[in-house]
């Protein structure tokens, strides 16, 4: 693991509505009928969050609803609509892409398996900072992207790791789970040119 000094990338794996009841029982419903409709089993599904070590600072990133926290400094990046374009008019159907320079993780200790540690490179830690605000807004819970799979918090940390350079191979949810959306990142990204980094 980095010192506390040394630039880091680390990704967390939280429980789907780790601190939420509406999100849990919202994610509880999806993957009963998910199950049913493709012939298995129910499986935990799992969020992605990354915190970012730079300079001295930790920057969490994460995607949640607008209505999540109040914080004014919480480093909204950007913006984009949940279910779909006509119901993200209204703030109840908005997600955020947060940058939260020395923010928090809300329920980070709940994180399954800890931080993992994603490498220690300053070039490509600064390079994903930089990034943050070119996340696509595509609707959460929607294939707009046709990357055979739903948008979702989890696809927007796949898209940052891999546009910025880091070893995506390998990286899976906790044994067991499901990361819905984490697929349709990668896609998504291996559309561009890889970024330069600098």
């Amino acid at each position: 693991m980095a010192t506390a000094t040394e630039p880091s990338v680390l990704l967390f794996w939280l429980p789907l509505g780790a601190g939420g009841h509406v999100v849990r029982l919202n994610g509880l419903a999806f993957e009963a009928v998910d199950a049913a409709v493709h012939h298995r089993r129910r499986q935990p599904l799992f969020h992605a969050a990354l915190e970012v070590r730079l300079e001295g600072h930790r920057h969490a990133i994460e995607q949640g609803p607008v209505w999540g926290t109040t914080d004014p400094d919480r480093g909204v990046a950007c913006e984009g609509p949940v279910g779909s374009r006509w119901l993200g008019r209204s703030r109840l159907f908005r997600y955020e892409v947060r940058c939260w320079r020395d923010g928090v993780i809300p329920d980070v200790a709940e994180a399954v398996g800890g931080p993992r540690h994603l490498g220690t490179d300053r070039t490509r830690a600064a390079h994903l900072l930089d990034l943050v605000p070119d996340v696509p807004r595509a609707t959460w819970g929607r294939d707009e992207q046709r990357a055979g799979e739903m948008w979702s918090s989890n696809s927007v940390v796949a898209w940052l790791l891999a546009r910025s350079g880091h070893d995506v191979q390998g990286i899976a949810p906790p044994t067991g789970g499901r990361a819905p959306g984490w697929h349709a990142g990668l896609v998504v990204a291996a559309r561009h040119d890889p970024e330069p980094t600098r």
